[in-house]
């Protein structure tokens, strides 16, 4: 079986209402970034997914939104 990118995995999840979750591996990828970075994140309130294992999952719309919420209250306290 093929490994799927993440565009056709999101569509094939999408069809039953699913989105598919990233590990912090993955999310450093995405985003370009180190595994610090992503802790600190976590540490910060990046939304995380509750899983049996080890680790963090990540839905990547929410934390998308978290970053944009992020980004938009530092700038609100930088102009302040």
């Amino acid at each position: 079986m093929a490994t799927q990118t993440l565009p056709e995995r999101t569509a094939v999840l999408a069809t039953v209402g699913l989105t598919p979750l990233l590990t912090t591996a993955q999310l450093t990828a995405y985003y370009g970034v180190s595994a610090w970075t992503v802790n600190q994140w976590v540490q910060r309130g990046c939304p995380t997914e509750p899983v049996p294992v080890r680790g963090h999952r990540f839905n990547l719309d929410r934390v998308a939104a978290w970053i944009a919420e992020d980004i938009a209250t530092s700038a609100d306290a930088e102009s302040a």
